[in-house]
């Protein structure tokens, strides 16, 4: 059960790791299912770790956990029935052993359960309800689940006694179980939703409700009492089902067009993006990054530790036999990079840059020093931006200083040169981010010769295909020499890669 509401909190877009999940079986093992209120505050603490994630954890618990006071008020109807059937037992023999009751008495007593059985089959259209084939009294037990055809009889005769009754609680954990052998959690799209539905009709019986329809319609006609009686069942059977799928395409897929949604914007070029969707692809791009952070941060830590020093671990542990209960390890310093982001933020490329930036400084756990220029036509930089302003503030204000103009790479990169060239050295990291495309002023290679000799690494990431560099203004042949690396960037993927290339060889 819980494995299964992890994956409704997952499908909530809910991070829920493995370990959560253990922590949350065995707080549930602890508090057991019996307490609603506090079954719902335990695993909060263990599953939900921001407000947002409280909130959907709530609705996602709710939806999951409809069906508990059902299953306390079905196990109590159970109780009441055996009891029942056990008063009964008693009114047809008076002694428990049934050896002093006599002989004629035992047969009064079939007598009467015959009788009984054959006005339940009469008002249940046929169907007897008491003991013998796909009888009551012969329902399987739990182990008995994969026996198919033993289970749907079993499931058709308990369903029309439910719905004769009106038993709405039995009914709904009947289509529970139900959807749950047709797979209910796997439904994805709105559009399964009449797919599912007739599923869990065919499962629960819904062709022997019809059988039994057209079997009163000979019978009776077609607006006969008890043809209008089984149509009204299967009327109020449908509806729970339809209410069932509902409610679990709401628990299971939410979140599935955003997800599709996230797919498309992850591969879509960044100078095609729509406004209306700036605020999912920032979401995005922080969900990105924390992944990198992730990762980087356990491959950081694994590298500190360096490899085992084989001599001093056996040196150290002579006193235990060769047994290696003190380890001892090569460590080694591990720096994290110094980045130098260069970003052109004039109109063809700006766009590009802007989640550049985005990435930058989502990752400050494992890049903590970054430092950003911004440029058009002339260059400034703008990490004091960052460290006092949120990015959704200081984006737009770097568009609106330094944005404007012609763009030229000449005069950009002799700023650069004047501000931050003497800061460059073999831990650093620059990155220039634009099209190359200086309206035919001379682009300074010399200026990015230097920055090459100086620098741990240089990247060109440029939003243009391949194909076209070189044509028209672009000075992209003249500063692809002077670089380690450049490349067709321009989508989020394609930036994640550069980041994770960035981070992986700063290991």
């Amino acid at each position: 059960m819980m494995t299964n509401f992890v994956d409704a909190l997952r499908a909530a877009d809910l991070q829920v790791s493995p370990a959560e999940t253990l922590d949350a079986m065995e707080a549930a093992d602890l508090v057991g299912f019996g307490d609603r209120a506090l079954l719902k505050d335990t695993l909060a603490l263990s599953l939900a770790k921001t407000p947002d994630e409280k909130q959907s954890f709530d609705e996602a618990f709710d939806r999951f956990f409809s069906f508990e006071t059902m299953e306390n008020a079905t196990g109590q109807s159970a109780e009441d029935g055996e009891d029942q059937e056990q008063q009964e037992a008693g009114d047809g023999s008076q002694d428990a052993d049934g050896e002093d009751s006599g002989e004629g008495d035992g047969d009064e007593a079939d007598a009467e359960g015959e009788s009984d059985a054959s006005e339940s089959a009469s008002a249940s259209g046929g169907q007897p309800s008491g003991s013998g084939e796909g009888g009551a009294t012969d329902k399987p037990q739990s182990g008995d689940v994969n026996d198919t055809e033993y289970e749907d009889a079993n499931l058709n005769q308990t369903l029309m006694e439910m719905l004769e009754a009106g038993d709405r609680t039995s009914l709904s954990m009947a289509i529970a179980r139900a959807g749950e052998q047709v797979g209910i959690r796997n439904i994805r799209f709105f559009t399964q939703r009449g797919l599912y539905g007739r599923r869990i009709m065919e499962r629960i019986g819904l062709q022997e409700i019809t059988d039994q329809i057209i079997e009163a319609e000979r019978a009776e006609g077609v607006g006969g009492p008890q043809v209008k009686a089984l149509k009204g069942m299967r009327e109020m059977l449908r509806q729970d089902v339809d209410d069932y799928v509902e409610r679990n395409l709401q628990l299971h897929a939410q979140n599935e067009g955003k997800r599709l949604r996230e797919e498309v914007l992850e591969s879509v070029r960044l100078t095609n993006v729509d406004i209306r969707d700036f605020k999912m692809m920032q979401q995005l791009v922080r969900k990105m990054s924390k992944k990198l952070v992730s990762v980087h941060s356990r491959r950081k830590k694994k590298a500190r530790r360096g490899h085992l020093d084989v001599r001093r671990t056996i040196r150290h542990n002579i006193a235990f036999d060769g047994l290696m209960f003190d380890t001892h390890w090569k460590r080694r310093k591990v720096d994290k990079p110094d980045v130098m982001a260069i970003c052109d933020v004039s109109g063809s490329v700006a766009t590009v840059s802007r989640f550049l930036l985005m990435f930058l400084y989502s990752l400050g756990e494992v890049l903590p020093n970054v430092r950003s220029f911004a440029f058009s036509g002339h260059l400034g930089e703008v990490t004091n931006l960052f460290e006092t302003l949120d990015l959704e503030q200081a984006i737009p204000l770097i568009q609106r200083d330094y944005g404007g103009g012609s763009t030229d790479y000449g005069a950009s990169l002799q700023d650069f040169s004047n501000l931050a060239l003497n800061d460059i050295d073999n831990k650093t990291t620059v990155i220039l981010m634009g099209d190359a495309r200086s309206n035919f002023s001379n682009p300074r290679a010399d200026i990015m010769k230097l920055i090459y000799q100086r620098a741990r690494r240089v990247i060109i990431l440029n939003p243009e295909p391949e194909g076209i560099w070189g044509t028209g203004d672009s000075e992209m042949l003249k500063l692809k020499p002077f670089c380690h690396k450049a490349q067709t960037c321009g989508s989020l993927k394609d930036l994640e890669r550069v980041v994770d290339d960035i981070l992986r060889t700063a290991v």
